[in-house]
């Protein structure tokens, strides 16, 4: 320690410039503080550190007893003093250089203010400088900041200081605050309180534009590359049409991996007009090859369409046997609470089994209503697609379809021909337009082309003509005998259909006819035959239906219970329901039953119930009304 004590005697003996170093021993804090500006840590008679850790140097080894870091304090090395901890307020100390000396203020003043620091800058305004001060003094003082560019000194004791970086302002406005004295002299020239502060100049305001401008060119160039990176890829070109490529691309509609493409490239080329009188039939052939897609994309469709029943049905099985699993677990949850076996269990295990139960009767209800919702899709869906027309009237519909059908088929083909047909005649008209320009061209012969050139004469051309022309109107002939086949076809077609309706209406009539009281012929009405061989039955009045008849048209009991429901329901209402109505009030009691069920119980039983139409326009409606009583009174 006692060397340590003779380099602060040492220090406080340099110069009449530093007498604030000649002090006693026994201040602790003043030579405390140059010793841990030396980088030494002061220590006391007692061997107790006498500054905190967090003061000290970071790096000093006492064993070695030699400096670690170099103070940043030092004159020559460094003005940033070492980062000291936010609790703390910075000390300054004094700043030694070769021609002056800068002295800190006060530590109780305020800290120097300063203006808001404008983007870029670079340039620092230096102001309270001595008269005396010349530029060599102000760049030995500033220059320990870092690298100067460019000082403009005034004669107004101020100048501007212009460094190579940003960071470098920081460390010159911490110079602001300090007095500047020069040398050992009072004079006044010689001193004076500087003070540090932003100054904005056009250079670093220029040159922070072009370094944001660079940023943001570089900001677009990286981003048009991560655009560009996820665009996907543009479609290959297509390509003109020609026959090799019309023949290639008729190959790929074939092919249904390949149907896509090829029909992305036929809408273009028929977009683009490449259609004409010669690559008609192209065209036509192409496009009837992606036609024929047709009833391979109906036939995908129905599997998805059953493959989704099936999933739909077992996930129906799937919650019945979740269902059923659930009411057998309600089960032993209902055996365990009977008194016989609910008394030999303790208090805490009935409290389990209640809750179990509990939880287990909440799943098992909505596990239940799921299965409703489910099965009230399902009648939904069955009612949407039953239609309101009587069985009679099914039969015949399914009939027509079938005709229909075979006509469709019987269309397309004439369709076909006629197409092929219309291509053929083109062909033709395109035959004579060029047997009609080489009528018109020169004899090569006499033009001194020689023989060889006789077999491409008009004359030949003529007869080469004559021949396409020839086996074009047999075809023609041909297409023509094949349409009057086709129209045969579907005139016996028609005929067939007809067949078929007075069959389905004859059926009908004996359904009906089966209906109708054994004495009809006391009435004196005898059955007709009708037009095209059609039987049509003359049948009693509705009225006079006997209960007994009536009472053999009830199949099972529900059919009963609910031809009373509809009855009464009917009875109170003398001005008669539409079958929704009807439908909404019987649902309540049984959810199961359907409106297509009940106007059929209703059409069968013709002396109870009556359909008729009321109101007007847009109020028109069917209404269903009871008329049993009616037939009694008759009877």
């Amino acid at each position: 320690m006692a060397s340590a004590a003779d380099g602060v005697r040492g220090l406080g003996s340099m110069g009449p410039e530093q007498p604030h170093l000649n002090m006693p021993l026994t201040e602790h804090g003043a030579w405390t503080t140059a010793m841990n500006n030396l980088g030494i840590v002061p220590m006391g008679i007692n061997g107790q550190q006498l500054v905190a850790d967090s003061i000290c140097i970071q790096g000093f080894d006492r064993g070695l007893g030699l400096i670690g870091p170099i103070n940043p304090m030092m004159g020559g090395i460094s003005l940033v003093p070492p980062p000291a901890p936010p609790d703390m307020p910075v000390v300054k100390e004094i700043i030694h250089c070769k021609s002056c000396t800068l002295f800190p203020q006060n530590p109780n003043l305020p800290p120097p203010s300063t203006r808001e620091r404008p983007p870029g800058c670079k340039t620092v305004f230096v102001g309270g400088l001595p008269e005396n001060a010349g530029e060599e003094t102000v760049r030995e003082v500033f220059d320990q900041c870092g690298e100067i560019i460019a000082i403009r000194k005034s004669k107004k004791n101020f100048c501007h200081i212009r460094y190579a970086e940003e960071f470098m302002i920081d460390k010159a406005l911490y110079l602001s605050g300090y007095r500047m004295r020069i040398g050992s002299s009072t004079d006044k020239k010689d001193s004076g309180r500087i003070h540090v502060d932003f100054a904005q100049a056009r250079d670093d305001l220029y040159e922070w534009e072009c370094k944001q401008r660079l940023l943001a060119r570089e900001e677009r160039h990286r981003r048009k590359i991560h655009e560009d990176r996820l665009r996907p890829p543009s479609p290959p070109p297509i390509m003109h049409f020609s026959e090799h490529e019309a023949a290639m691309l008729g190959e790929r509609l074939k092919d249904d991996s390949k149907f896509s493409e090829a029909t992305a490239i036929l809408f273009t080329w028929i977009d683009r007009g490449e259609v004409n009188r010669r690559s008609a039939n192209h065209f036509y052939s192409m496009i009837q090859s992606a036609n024929s897609h047709v009833r391979r994309l109906m036939t995908e469709k129905a599997q998805h369409e059953e493959e989704m029943e099936l999933a739909k049905e077992t996930f129906k099985n799937a919650l019945l046997a979740i269902l059923t699993q659930f009411e057998q677990i309600t089960a032993v949850f209902a055996a365990a609470t009977r008194q016989k076996a609910w008394d030999h269990f303790s208090k805490a295990q009935r409290k389990n089994i209640d809750i179990w139960r509990k939880q287990c009767e909440e799943l098992r209800n909505a596990h239940s209503e799921d299965i409703m919702g489910i099965r009230r899709e399902e009648e939904m869906e069955m009612s949407e697609d039953d239609s309101d027309e009587s069985p009679c009237k099914k039969l015949r519909s399914e009939e027509n379809g079938v005709c229909g059908a075979m006509q469709a088929s019987v269309r397309e083909e004439n369709d076909s021909l006629r197409w092929q047909l219309e291509a053929y005649r083109n062909e033709v008209e395109l035959l004579r337009k060029e047997q009609g320009r080489s009528g018109c061209r020169p004899d090569p012969e006499e033009h001194g082309q020689g023989p060889l050139a006789h077999t491409h004469s008009p004359e030949g051309q003529l007869q080469l003509l004559q021949q396409r022309m020839h086996s074009m109107q047999q075809q023609l002939l041909s297409l023509q005998e094949q349409l009057s086949s086709k129209e045969a076809e579907l005139e016996q077609a028609r005929e067939e259909q007809e067949q078929l309706e007075g069959e389905v209406l004859a059926l009908r009539d004996k359904l009906l006819s089966n209906n109708v009281d054994p004495e009809e012929g006391t009435n004196g009405e005898l059955p007709e035959k009708g037009i095209n061989g059609c039987v049509t039955t003359l049948y009693q009045t509705r009225e006079r239906r006997t209960e007994g008849a009536m009472r053999g048209l009830v199949t099972s009991e529900r059919e009963a219970l609910l031809l009373g429901i509809i009855s009464t329901f009917l009875h109170v209402h003398p001005f008669g329901a539409n079958i929704e109505y009807l439908w909404s009030y019987i649902q309540r009691l049984d959810a199961k039953v359907s409106a297509l069920e009940l106007e059929r119980l209703m059409v069968r039983l013709p002396a109870m119930f009556r359909q008729e139409l009321s109101g007007v326009g847009a109020t028109l409606e069917k209404r269903w009304k009871f008329c049993g009583f009616n037939t009694l009174g008759s009877a």
